[in-house]
């Protein structure tokens, strides 16, 4: 039988070497996310989503670590790589809920395009009259979208992905956080108008926070969450050259 014995010298080098803090980080991610999870759920005040919460913490400690940038992604840049296969899995949500669409035709199509377009247009404003560093204009232009179409549409208009990522995660919050509000400041009571605009304007974070709502309003916000990023990815070639 092999025995492995470390000195604690050893083992402190190996956890302080680049593949140790690697590895740390990407346990630290983990846990930092699923322990904003099982405290969302028992406690549901905003800032303790695993939105909020868990890129706080994360950020603290890979600072307070010293941990540095590129050895933290040498393993986490895998949960990154996952959200490919979450595009696919989008269908899955559309195929089920085709009596729903099939139901309310018109709304989800005038949701995701007032969605698409009020986003890609607030963003070039906000370019067009904020002075911004070259790279994250480009970024901030598909906001709007859910991340993983945001990400791959980026690229056409000269976008970083890393950046890009960063808005949708700020668009989300954001979102999420005045939804209420602003529910009550436009008298928006129905669960279809919810669900639309939260899907259209706050993606991921927005269906999340559609769903605690009610069951409806998180149906409609994830479908029109997906039909705006699949739009926003077939386009984004032209919205380049109209927005550039």
């Amino acid at each position: 039988m092999l025995s492995l014995n470390l000195s604690p010298s050893a083992v402190s080098e190996l956890l302080f070497s680049q593949t140790g803090l690697a590895l740390i980080s990407l346990l630290l991610t983990l846990f930092c996310y699923f322990a904003a999870k099982r405290l969302y759920r028992l406690h549901r005040v905003w800032w303790l989503a695993p939105i909020v919460l868990a890129p706080v913490v994360i950020t603290l400690l890979v600072f307070n670590l010293d941990i540095p940038l590129p050895t933290y992604f040498e393993y986490t840049h895998w949960l990154m790589a996952m959200l490919a296969p979450a595009t696919i899995a989008f269908a899955l949500p559309i195929y089920r809920e085709r009596k729903l669409i099939r139901q309310y035709p018109l709304t989800i199509a005038l949701g995701v395009i007032a969605g698409l377009l009020l986003g890609m247009v607030s963003s070039w404003l906000l370019v067009k009259f904020v002075p911004l560093p070259v790279e994250l204009s480009k970024s901030l232009l598909v906001r709007s979208v859910s991340t993983p179409f945001a990400m791959e549409a980026t690229s056409a208009f000269g976008g970083v992905p890393e950046l890009t990522a960063m808005m949708v995660l700020i668009t989300g919050i954001i979102g999420m956080l005045v939804c209420e509000p602003l529910f009550k400041l436009m008298h928006i009571r129905t669960s279809l108008g919810k669900g639309v605009a939260l899907g259209a304007s706050a993606h991921g974070a927005g269906a999340a926070k559609a769903s605690e709502l009610g069951q409806q309003e998180g149906v409609i916000a994830s479908l029109t969450m997906i039909f705006i990023g699949i739009a926003m990815v077939l386009g984004a070639p032209v919205f380049a050259v109209i927005f550039s």
